[in-house]
C-alpha cells in the first residue's frame, strides 16, 4: 500500500470525532421551570413583568421586599444584551400574560457584551420587543438606560455620552409609539453623567439606595400604564 495513503488512513481512523456544543445563547433555560410552574393571572390581577439584565435581577436580590406580595415577575438575566432579550421575550414575557412589561436594557450592548452594537441596532431590538408586547395587548414601559461613567469589565469603553444618546432615542420612540418613558437617568445621574457611588458602588449596579430611588418612579409608571386604554 502506498505509504502516504497508509498515513492518511491512520490519521483518519485515530482522529477524535468532531462534536458540536449546543449553546443556549439567549439563556432560555434560565426561567423555563419557573415559567412552567406559574399559573395564569387571575382576572383582576395586574401582572407586570420586569425584563432586563443584572440591574433588573439585582433589584429582586437586593430589594426583595419591593416585589413581595405584588403581581410582579422579575425576568432579568445578568450580562444580557437586547438581542438576547428579544429572543426570549415571547417565553419570558408574552406567555406569562402580563398587563404591563417594564423593559430596562441597553447598557450591556454599549459595553459590547455580545459584540459591537450601534445605537440603532439597540433601538431595533427595543422596538421589536415593544411591538411584540403591543401586538399581545401588553402595555409597554420603556426605561431609560441607567447612567454609567465606566464599566469595570470593559474599561476601554466610554459609555456616558452613548447612554445619553441612546436615551434620547428611547424617549423619542416611546413618545412616537405611545409607550411610557421612564426616566431613571435624570433622577440618578451625577455631574459626570454617571452613577454616584451612593447609588451604585461599582457605578453600574444599583445599591439598595439606588433601587429605592427607582421604586416610586416605576410604581407611578405602572399605575399610568394600567390606566391606558
Amino acid at each position: 500500500m502506498n505509504p502516504f495513503k497508509t498515513l492518511i488512513a491512520t490519521l483518519f481512523l485515530s482522529a477524535a470525532p468532531v462534536t458540536f456544543q449546543a449553546q443556549d445563547w439567549p439563556n432560555l433555560k434560565q426561567f423555563q421551570e419557573e415559567n412552567a410552574q406559574l399559573s395564569a393571572p387571575a382576572p383582576d390581577e395586574d401582572r407586570v413583568v420586569f425584563m432586563g439584565n443584572s440591574i433588573t435581577i439585582g433589584w429582586l436580590k437586593k430589594r426583595p421586599e419591593f416585589f413581595a406580595g405584588k403581581p410582579y415577575i422579575n425576568r432579568g438575566i445578568s450580562g444580557q444584551t437586547t438581542p438576547q432579550m428579544l429572543l426570549r421575550f415571547r417565553q419570558d414575557v408574552i406567555e406569562l400574560k402580563p398587563k404591563v412589561v417594564v423593559i430596562l436594557a441597553g447598557t450591556n450592548d454599549i459595553a459590547g457584551n455580545t459584540g459591537p452594537s450601534t445605537l440603532d441596532m439597540i433601538m431595533d431590538n427595543i422596538k421589536s420587543m415593544a411591538e411584540l408586547a403591543e401586538a399581545n395587548n401588553i402595555k409597554v414601559i420603556l426605561s431609560s438606560t441607567l447612567p454609567a461613567f465606566k464599566y469595570s469589565w470593559r474599561p476601554e469603553v466610554k459609555p456616558a455620552e452613548k447612554i445619553v444618546a441612546l436615551n434620547k432615542k428611547i424617549k423619542a420612540y416611546a413618545e412616537e409609539a405611545g409607550h411610557i418613558y421612564l426616566d431613571y437617568f435624570s433622577a440618578m445621574a451625577d455631574e459626570r453623567k454617571g452613577l454616584p457611588k451612593k447609588y451604585a458602588k461599582d457605578e453600574v449596579h444599583p445599591t439598595p439606595e439606588g433601587y429605592m430611588v427607582m421604586e416610586p418612579m416605576v410604581e407611578k409608571a405602572i399605575a399610568e400604564a394600567l390606566k391606558k386604554p
